[in-house]
C-alpha cells in the first residue's frame, strides 16, 4: 500500500511540475496475480496520458501471460484503449506464448510480441529506458 500511495504522489507531482523533457519507460509483469495485472495497467494508463510526449512499453512474460489473454483478461479493456496511443506499445514474450500454447489471435488486439521478455527489457534498458518492474 505504501508503494502504491507514493507511486500515486510521485504522478501527482509530477503532473504538477512540468515535465522537463520526454522519458521512455520498460515495464515489466511476470506476476500471475491478476491485481497486479489491473495495477500495472492502471499504471501504463497513468503514465501514458500524464507524459503524452515520453514512450512507454510493457513487457509481459513468464505467468502474466493472462493478462494478455483477449478471453481472460482482468486488464484487458485498459490495455486494448493503451495500445492504440502512439506512445504505448504493449508486447508478450513469444517463447511464453509457446509453452501456454497461444497464438497471436488469442491476445488483446494491438498487443504484439517479441521473441524473448528478458532480452527485450535488457535491450531497452542498454537503450537508455527506465525500468518498473510490476509486483503484489
Amino acid at each position: 500500500m505504501r508503494k502504491l500511495i507514493l507511486f500515486l504522489f510521485m504522478l501527482v507531482s509530477g503532473i504538477i511540475v512540468a515535465q522537463q523533457e520526454p522519458i521512455k519507460v520498460v515495464f515489466d509483469v511476470t506476476s500471475a496475480n491478476p491485481d497486479v495485472h489491473r495495477t500495472a495497467a492502471k499504471h501504463l494508463r497513468l503514465m501514458a496520458e500524464a507524459y503524452p510526449d515520453s514512450q512507454f512499453e510493457m513487457v509481459i512474460y513468464s505467468g502474466a501471460i493472462k493478462m494478455v489473454d483477449r478471453k481472460a483478461s482482468v486488464a484487458g479493456e485498459t490495455l486494448a484503449e493503451m495500445v492504440k496511443r502512439s506512445n504505448v506499445s504493449v508486447v508478450v514474450c513469444e517463447q511464453t506464448m509457446k509453452r501456454h500454447k497461444m497464438v497471436n489471435d488469442d491476445l488483446i488486439p494491438g498487443v504484439g510480441s517479441v521473441p524473448d521478455g528478458i532480452f527485450e527489457i535488457v535491450m531497452k534498458q542498454k537503450e537508455g529506458w527506465g525500468y518498473i518492474k510490476e509486483v503484489n
